[in-house]
């Protein structure tokens, strides 16, 4: 039997599965559209930081933005890549590295909502003279590129000599950027020492969700040379640079956070919350997430009361408090819900979580529901115990057994601190 006597047969199969792959397609961009507009009447479209904007000429829907984007942040809409979930952007940039048409660009601000970024001259150098911004602060959210900023800047910054009773360099934050700097600051001898205001290295990188793919491409490191981790973890990225530190002796200070700097001369007197350093050049590497906002409560200095979730299973079996209502709030009491014998509550000062995802929503009240999580709304922390947290409700104060409150209200950005010390800054209105 002929070739020819089968290709009706050919023809049809084909035929069948490129029409099933259309319906997938449309089925997949009708639900992305959905997601659009639910993010749209959250309030959940607008982007906090650096983020992608699509060319939508450009642009021909081959989905790798969409797959190479963990956090769902993209989906194809009308043969398009959109955001359809921006608040859910983190800014690593994976996406614009992975289309093939180069159709992304990534911006800060839209024109609803400027972002004020600080003005820096190539050599990272801001307004006030010998004062550097690298990294997330300055507009640079890639990992690779901001370490790279780190170590440019250093070449600029070992030009001005120091005096003997002070340093060559401060370095103000532990994540890429500050790290980089660091390699580049010890590789060239200079006297340097680099401040965090948490007690852990990676900066941003830290605060991202377990095995989170952080670094897409390759980066030169000093002292390290050419470091190729593409599609990495957070965990595996964090264990490097972990690595790094222990091999090369940088000199980290943690738990050490900067309150100001106050211009001495020609160099700085930087004050902290440890004491206070002088340098001759400061390296500002904050990223943008800025300080958490404390409670001011008495008690608020106990151990036990952190600003973040980073491992569910740590307070396995204990009896934790969540303060907060926006999305991180509410993801961070559901994963501790999951744990087996954990108690948990979640303190909200409003009567209802307006400005969050509808599935959190959702998952927090079958939670509640289900007795696995307490409630506790238009209640505020009035006082925190080694054992207990005493609040303060519409129907008066009560108290529950504690171990362990993660408060989750977000932070306190720079931008006042740092123009308070005469850095300028410019609005972006969805601009590189």
């Amino acid at each position: 039997m002929s070739s020819s006597t089968y290709l009706p047969l050919y023809l049809g199969v084909g035929a069948a599965a490129i029409a099933l792959h259309l319906l997938m397609r449309r089925r997949r961009e009708r639900g992305n559209a959905e997601a659009r507009a639910e993010a749209d009447q959250a309030g959940l479209n607008e982007p906090p930081s650096l983020h992608p904007v699509v060319n939508p000429v450009r642009c021909i829907g081959s989905g790798g933005c969409v797959s190479a984007c963990p956090e769902g942040a993209l989906g194809i809409v009308d043969g398009r890549a959109t955001l359809i979930n921006a608040s859910a952007c983190i800014g690593h940039g994976a996406c614009a590295e992975a289309c093939p048409v180069e159709a992304i660009t990534l911006v800060f601000g839209t024109e609803k909502r400027g972002v004020d970024i600080p003005k820096v001259s190539p050599q990272f150098e801001s307004n006030v003279p010998g004062i550097f911004i690298a990294g997330e602060l300055g507009g640079m959210g890639l990992i690779r590129k901001a370490a790279s900023q780190g170590v440019q800047a250093v070449d600029a910054i070992r030009r001005r000599k120091a005096g003997p009773d002070e340093l060559d360099l401060l370095i103000v934050g532990a994540g890429p950027a500050g790290l980089g700097a660091a390699l580049a600051a010890q590789e060239k001898g200079l006297r340097y020492s680099v401040i965090e205001q948490e007690d852990s290295l990676g900066g941003a990188i830290y605060h991202y969700p377990r095995a989170k793919i952080a670094m897409t491409a390759p980066v030169r490191l000093p002292l390290v040379g050419s470091v190729r981790m593409s599609e990495v973890s957070k965990e595996k990225l964090l264990d490097f640079w972990h690595g790094i530190v222990g091999k090369t002796g940088l000199v980290l200070r943690f738990n050490e956070r900067m309150d100001r700097i106050e211009p001495q001369g020609e160099s700085f007197v930087i004050h902290t919350s440890q004491g206070q350093h002088r340098a001759r050049s400061v390296l500002l590497a904050i990223g943008r997430r800025g300080s958490p906002r404390k409670l001011g409560v008495p008690g608020e200095e106990l151990q036990k009361v952190v600003y973040r979730l980073i491992d569910a299973e740590q307070y396995r079996g204990q009896q934790v408090m969540v303060v907060g209502g926006g999305d991180s709030a509410l993801e961070a009491a559901l994963q501790l819900a999951e744990q087996p014998g954990t108690t948990v509550q979640l303190s909200y000062r409003s009567q209802a979580f307006s400005r969050v995802k509808p599935k959190n929503r959702s998952a927090l009240e079958a939670a509640a529901a289900a007795g696995r999580l307490e409630l506790l709304l238009q209640t505020e922390i009035e006082r925190i115990t080694p054992d207990a947290v005493s609040l303060r409700g519409s129907g008066g104060l009560l108290s529950r057994p504690n171990d362990a409150l993660i408060v989750c209200a977000g932070g306190v950005l720079p931008t006042a601190l740092l123009q308070q010390m005469g850095i300028a800054f410019e609005t972006k209105h969805g601009e590189a």
